[in-house]
């Protein structure tokens, strides 16, 4: 794989990590939300990854011929918790049933805190590999200017 399908590769992981950021941040943001423009609470949404391939250079074509190809990663799919929401007694709300239970998003703070974690730690990762094949493509120019 050539530099630039590095570079490819490391933004392909990028891209994935953000857009599943963006659903967990969605999700911190909703955890309270009792009515949704769709009826009922807000659902928890979480991103699938699969592996794609990335644009390829001309090398990375000359790769591709003896077997090797870069792959990336993209979200594939959005997927919704279609779980049973949580019941909270609170016979005053405005949503309260006639029981007084209020439906409430089945969302886990702490559990979306600590995969947002996760997917900063990816998304850094990425930007390591990056910032690496820059020094190598910078001292390869360095090295052939010399």
């Amino acid at each position: 794989m050539s530099l630039f399908g590095a570079l490819a590769v490391s933004g392909s992981g990028m891209d994935a990590q953000r857009t599943r950021a963006e659903l967990l941040v969605q999700n911190l943001a909703n955890a309270e939300t009792t009515r949704t423009p769709e009826g009922g609470p807000y659902r928890r949404k979480d991103a699938v990854f699969s592996s794609s391939s990335v644009d390829p250079s001309f090398d990375d074509e000359l790769g591709a011929a003896s077997g090797e190809q870069p792959v990336g990663v993209s979200v594939s799919d959005v997927v919704t918790d279609m779980r049973a929401p949580e019941r909270r007694y609170m016979p005053g709300h405005p949503d309260a049933d006639k029981d007084g239970y209020v439906l409430f998003p089945n969302i886990n703070p702490a559990e979306d805190m600590a995969d947002l974690i996760g997917a900063n730690r990816g998304y850094d990762g990425n930007i390591a590999a990056i910032a690496a094949v820059k020094d190598m493509i910078s001292q390869s120019i360095q090295m052939l200017s010399a």
